[in-house]
């Protein structure tokens, strides 16, 4: 007889390991020999009774898979699944759950996934005026002298004024400790004249290279300030000691696992994150696979210490992070002609093509993956073209390998032409659906409607063979992989609408959003004989939810909820029983 009972509705034998919240200890296993065959094959872990999406085209679907120590060793029929379903093999019974393979973040922050944690957030507060009322509540808390920290304000989706924040919106309760507030985006912030003071920047400051002090009418810094601007700032906030930093990565991981994450990919994680890192690794702690890629500040270190990557592949560095541009919503994004709503093209030059172009060549010779922010149409030629030059100025038999896969992160605004020029360079795009939807609400005003019609373009560069790697960017956005695939096949609002110039077209199928997430960043990596499909031989990675998004209406993709992620076939996190049963 098999013992099995039903937690969050899903009837798991009495083999639970005991890491798993919510599902009790581990049981002695119940030896179950298939009666047809009396095979007992081994494995540590089956899934059956299920919907299993493999992102495998030769076997889209399964019903049951095993696993044997962190790799597959099965895919295929309930029946077929018997033979493994015996021995000291954990089985679930995932009756109307949903297994996909493992989910990718393509492009995110673990440390300030965590850090959002402890500062202030103003994700989601509809008006300006409850934003500065929700600044003034929390620095009214913090000692004076010391720094008001936050992140999250986004002056699109304010009802009241849609405008950016000066130091004027706060000046008034924060004359006595400096302040500090990234836009959403992360390419923007906040500060207060306490701020302007401790940093020396007065209306006779230059602007930086790459970056603007947003001023009043008399040439006054007035507090809003872009790109390389924020330097100064972050200059002079005390530094974070290392055990913060190493709790901001364990709360970052766990919360991409319970989101369902198995994979982020780390854009821009400096070494001293990138050591505290390998350390957590160490001890254990690591509840996802992280690939990572070093800012350009760093890249000579880069060279010099090669690429460090974990025998298990949890953890792999591999890559460098350029920025070039800013962002559409702040107008620092660069266009090829003038903003819609303002007299400029934004602006470039977060480095020099100069300082640049010797990092390139220097990245063909050694192997290194180049990843690199752009969002506007100027900024992504302008890179095609460094590219390119790059490739043509180091010979090819000075080139590590020639496959190279190196990256555009966000381009958001690509000319039909250049969208040639993606497949023509080998170049991947990696693109974060939910900037799309939540872009939308202001691009027609900041881009007008012909640019519009080549913006979020992920139908289009599909279309011409590309693979999209989709991401989040948190914590700029959420981070939940239900708002992007929902963002990437509806291509509308969360609550359902859209609007003139949402251009519907550039909706993905389910299939290649699915791809999107799994398989297409595992290439993006150089990982896709290690991951990004539910195969015999690669690492048991999966992502299970009690939604089928394949098939349920639009909305209910973002209603769904996580049960359970595992990676290298242990489970990461499992939705505790009391909670999935609200």
């Amino acid at each position: 007889m098999r013992l099995q009972y039903c937690l969050i509705g899903v009837c798991v034998l009495l083999m639970i390991s005991a890491n798993a919240a919510g599902f009790g200890a581990k049981e002695p296993a119940q030896t179950r020999q298939a009666s047809k065959t009396e095979r007992c094959l081994e494995a540590d872990l089956v899934l059956f009774n299920t919907t299993i999406y493999t992102a495998n085209d030769q076997q889209w679907t399964a019903q049951a898979v095993a696993s044997l120590g962190n790799k597959i060793v099965f895919v295929g029929s309930n029946q077929a699944a018997e033979d493994y379903m015996c021995g000291d093999a954990e089985i679930f019974d995932l009756a109307g759950k949903t297994v996909y393979a493992g989910l990718t973040d393509s492009h995110q922050h673990v440390e300030g996934v965590g850090r959002r944690t402890k500062t202030l957030s103003l994700f989601g507060i509809p008006t300006l005026k409850e934003t500065v009322t929700s600044i003034a509540s929390w620095a009214e808390k913090v000692p004076d002298g010391e720094w008001v920290l936050g992140r999250g304000w986004i002056e699109r989706e304010w009802s009241d004024e849609k405008r950016f924040l000066t130091k004027h919106d706060v000046d008034a309760f924060t004359h006595s400790k400096p302040l500090y507030m990234p836009r959403a985006d992360g390419v923007s912030a906040l500060v207060n004249s306490k701020a302007l003071a401790l940093a020396g920047i007065t209306k006779h400051t230059p602007d930086p290279e790459g970056g603007k002090f947003e001023r009043d009418p008399d040439g006054t810094p007035n507090g809003y300030v872009l790109a390389n601007a924020m330097n100064v700032f972050r200059a002079i906030i005390p530094q974070d000691t290392d055990e913060y930093l190493t709790d901001n990565l364990i709360q970052g991981l766990q919360a991409n696992a319970a989101m369902g994450w198995t994979q982020t990919q780390d854009a821009g994680m400096s070494y001293r994150l990138v050591d505290l890192m390998k350390a957590i690794h160490r001890e254990g702690n690591m509840s996802h696979r992280v690939y990572a890629s070093v800012p350009v500040l760093e890249a000579q270190q880069r060279f010099r210490r090669g690429r460090e990557k974990t025998a298990d592949d949890m953890f792999d560095v591999r890559g460098i992070k350029v920025f070039i541009d800013g962002t559409l919503g702040s107008r620092g994004a660069a266009l090829i002609e003038n903003y819609s709503d303002a007299p400029h093209n934004g602006f470039m030059n977060r480095i020099t093509q100069q300082a640049l172009m010797p990092v390139l060549h220097d990245a063909l010779r050694h192997g290194v993956q180049i990843q690199t922010h752009v969002i506007g149409d100027r900024a992504v030629r302008s890179l095609l073209d460094w590219y390119e030059e790059a490739f043509n100025a180091v010979p090819e038999t000075q080139w590590t390998n020639n496959d190279l896969r190196w990256r555009m992160e966000h381009a958001q605004v690509i000319t039909p032409q250049d969208q040639q020029r993606f497949v023509d360079l080998a170049v991947l795009p990696s693109m974060q659906p939910s900037h799309g939807i939540g872009d939308l609400n202001f691009a027609g005003d900041r881009l007008g409607a012909e640019r519009l019609t080549y913006a979020y373009p992920w139908q289009s560069l599909i279309e011409k063979g590309l693979m999209i790697l989709a991401g989040s960017d948190a914590p700029v956005e959420v981070g939940d992989p239900r708002i992007e695939f929902y963002a990437a096949v509806a291509r509308k609002r969360l609550d359902g609408t859209s609007g003139p110039g949402w251009h519907p077209e550039q909706a993905v199928s389910r299939k290649n959003a699915l791809k999107m997430m799994t398989i297409w960043p595992a290439y993006g990596a150089f990982q896709e004989t290690l991951r990004g499909s539910v195969e015999v031989r690669k690492y048991a990675d999966f992502s299970i939810f009690d939604k089928d998004w394949l098939t349920v209406p639009e909305q209910e993709i973002l209603t769904s909820q996580n049960i359970m992620t595992i990676v290298g076939g242990k489970i990461t996190y499992q939705k505790p029983r009391e909670a999935a049963d609200k």
